[in-house]
């Protein structure tokens, strides 16, 4: 369940509560009459389940609330009412699988910004591939897929390409691309580092890596993970499993392919270095693809969902 708040001009409001008492999925409408100041109007609060969110956020935009007020809406983690869940009951489909369009566009939105804590992250997550890729340390591996921040930018891509905002997509790709680039040169600089401290040496990428040397190695294999891990990272997030996001976070080897090529570079294996450049493309497009398909059976799922429960009102 969301909780909305809302500041609609004086003039609007009565349309903005009627369009409210309106849908079933609402529940615990309050209005009180000029307390908005910044801006000024009626300030309309009211909760409601997290199926008929997307419906009623669209409504509220399609009324023009957000240019002339404003519209903000937070998680409800627990709600003892007998309302609530009679609107549970009444809303269509199933709040675990809900869609809400606006929660994901500003949650990946946020993901796009090319910022000094994103190019940290994805520089530190491909240096330990790195150090893992000499070790053949698979433990080093996972933990560099999970530091790494690359997801969201993947996701936001996915977002953007099915929502047709360019804006979006540009500053989605330049995240990845700068991250990776950054990440990749300065894993060949610390590899340089680490050998001419002695700690590492072109021996050891050459030597037998039974357990990481998948990496560089891409098959049919890598193009089906890559898009089951889509499948899952799509749904983790617009059903906010997080726990199911850190597993695919694992499955992926996008920084940990980027953390070979640098290495592979850095000694000038340069087939090395050509396999897993291979199968970073690998996992991005097939993330990509994935991604933008099941966002795409989502928003038909629940149009169909919506224009059934429409349907069954008429009759009524």
């Amino acid at each position: 369940m969301l909780h909305l708040r809302i500041i609609a001009p004086t003039g609007q409001s009565a349309a903005v509560a009627d369009l409210l008492t309106a849908n079933p999925g609402v529940t615990h409408l309050a209005v009180l009459p000029g307390a908005g100041r910044q801006p000024a109007g009626d300030l309309i609060l009211c909760d409601v389940v997290r199926e008929s969110a997307d419906e009623v956020l669209g409504a509220l935009e399609a009324m023009g609330v957000q240019s002339v007020g404003g519209i903000s809406a937070n998680d409800v983690e627990l709600t003892l009412s007998a309302a609530a869940d009679r609107a549970a009951r009444e809303a269509p489909g199933s709040g675990a699988d809900a869609v809400v369009w606006d929660e994901i566009a500003a949650k990946t939105g946020e993901q796009t910004e090319l910022s000094a804590t994103y190019l940290v992250l994805i520089m530190v997550a491909t240096m330990i591939a790195g150090i893992g890729v000499l070790l053949d340390q698979p433990i080093l591996i996972v933990g560099a897929m999970v530091v790494g921040p690359e997801f969201g930018p993947l996701a936001a891509l996915c977002v953007a390409l099915l929502r047709f905002r360019p804006a979006v997509v540009g500053r989605s790709v330049t995240a990845l691309a700068v991250g990776f680039v950054a990440a990749m040169l300065i894993t060949v600089l610390s590899t340089w580092a680490l050998t001419a401290a002695g700690l590492a040496s072109r021996d050891m990428l050459l030597a037998d890596r039974p357990l990481t040397d998948f990496i560089w190695r891409p098959d049919a294999l890598s193009w089906v993970v890559g898009l089951l891990a889509g499948i899952a990272g799509m749904l983790s997030l617009t059903s906010k499993k997080s726990g199911s996001l850190v597993g695919v976070l694992i499955s992926v080897t996008t920084v940990p392919a980027a953390a070979n090529v640098a290495v592979a570079a850095a000694y000038g294996v340069w087939h090395e270095a050509a396999g897993s450049a291979l199968q970073l493309v690998i996992n991005i497009g097939a993330i990509v693809l994935a991604g933008v398909l099941t966002l795409a059976v989502q928003q038909l799922w629940w149009s169909r969902v919506s224009r059934s429960a429409d349907l069954r009102a008429r009759r009524r």
